[in-house]
């Protein structure tokens, strides 16, 4: 079975890094694509960032200038680097993969998703 485990979450000032982890165990059909997502208190979730298989990286335009997405596939370990982090940046943040195509207007609902940590500035 598949699982993901985010890390790296708690409490920061305004302007102010988090760096966000997520652990990858399991065996997934084929090579998948990692992302980022979010939910700020009442409203609904948004992706954030992903990198498909290839590399190539893609983020929601209010992030695109402060985050950073990557990966370490030896440690099978995904990372979300935050700076500059703002106070509507607070939420709750999931780690997601999808195998095979990912779509980025589906990432809240990508085949595997793990339970969050918090981000509060």
């Amino acid at each position: 079975d598949v699982q993901l485990v985010e890390s790296g979450g708690g409490s920061a000032q305004a302007g102010g890094s988090l760096r966000l982890s997520c652990a990858a165990s399991g065996y997934i059909s084929s090579r998948p694509c990692m992302g980022w997502f979010r939910q700020p208190p009442g409203k609904e979730r948004e992706g954030v960032a992903r990198i498909d298989q290839n590399g190539n990286t893609r983020y929601i335009n209010s992030v695109s200038d402060r985050f950073t997405i990557s990966k370490d596939n030896a440690k099978n370990t995904l990372y979300l680097q935050m700076n500059s982090l703002k106070p509507e940046d607070s939420a709750m943040y999931y780690c997601a993969a999808q195998p095979g195509l990912c779509i980025w207007s589906r990432l809240p609902q990508w085949q595997y998703r793990g339970r969050g940590t918090q981000v509060t500035v």
